[in-house]
């Protein structure tokens, strides 16, 4: 069984997050814990991230917020990464500073280069972080196949989405 790796964002995902629940609920799934959720560095993100890899060679990455944004920076700066595949859900502008928040500027200029593996991004019309428009040019800069979710605003555990089942039908796209 392939390892899934959960990659959350700014502040973690808390209790009733879908990635919570599907860490709780799935063997596979494990969660990349950072250092600090709170005052995020890209390079200390990006240390455990490629760390988490490498104890999981070929694993599919789940990554929300900011999360998503680490992966398509990682994925820029070290092409050569084993990874499968990655759902990238509810990426952040980090280029809009007027819709983010400072502790997220590290992450700015945006990643805007191929991703050497299959990704999936997933977004929502009414995140206020990101318009649907900019994330579906991500998706293309990023050779990503793009699902709009509908009004879901941050895919978050604000959103109401418990386990996230159409989440987990994006995911197996990516699982066979």
């Amino acid at each position: 069984m392939t390892t899934i790796l959960t990659i959350p964002g700014w502040n973690g995902s808390g209790s009733s997050h879908w990635q919570s629940l599907w860490e709780r609920q799935m063997p596979n799934v494990i969660r990349v814990e950072q250092a600090n959720w709170d005052h995020p560095r890209k390079t200390e993100w990006m240390a455990t991230l490629l760390a988490a890899i490498d104890a999981h060679p070929g694993s599919i990455l789940v990554a929300h917020s900011l999360g998503s944004v680490l992966v398509a920076q990682m994925a820029e700066d070290h092409p050569d990464v084993d990874v499968s595949a990655a759902m990238l859900v509810a990426p952040p502008d980090a280029d809009n500073f007027a819709r983010i928040e400072d502790p997220l500027r590290d992450f700015s200029p945006m990643p805007k280069r191929h991703i050497p593996f299959p990704t999936i991004v997933v977004a929502s019309e009414d995140d206020p972080y990101i318009t649907s428009t900019r994330a579906r040019f991500f998706a293309t800069r990023w050779g990503s196949d793009f699902v709009d979710v509908g009004r879901k605003g941050h895919i978050n555990a604000d959103s109401g989405l418990g386990d996230w089942p159409e989440g987990q039908a994006i995911l197996k796209r990516l699982t066979g």
